[in-house]
């Protein structure tokens, strides 16, 4: 692989909401600390940002005794005019997926060891 262009900077193509809200749909039963650590981003930054994305609708938390577990809405749209009318499930089905495109609201399959393995 090429060196990154030094002038392209430290910017990523999505914001620290977008990183966290893709890792949830990645994995409902993460701790803060975990997405904290994939996202890049604090633990404090991250509880903001969970608050945010609550409390516009993206995500909804249950408690089940000391565990959260997340639920993400796929069908809640983009925020951005640029993505009027667009939903956010099918843009985190793909990420959240790593390329294998499903619903976030859908249930994980098991592929078994064949499958893993050529992934």
């Amino acid at each position: 692989m090429s060196e990154p262009d030094e002038r392209a900077g430290a910017w990523t193509l999505l914001t620290g909401h977008g990183h966290v809200l893709v890792e949830i749909a990645r994995n409902p039963d993460a701790r803060i600390r975990d997405i904290a650590t994939v996202a890049g981003l604090t633990e404090r930054a991250v509880q903001a940002i969970v608050a945010d994305l609550e409390a516009a609708g993206y995500l909804t938390r249950t408690r089940t005794g000391r565990r959260t577990r997340y639920t993400v809405d796929p069908d809640m749209l983009f925020r951005h005019p640029a993505q009027e009318g667009h939903r956010v499930g099918p843009f985190l089905a793909l990420l959240a997926a790593g390329g294998d495109a499903r619903d976030p609201g859908e249930p994980e399959q098991d592929h078994g060891e064949a499958g893993q393995a050529g992934e």
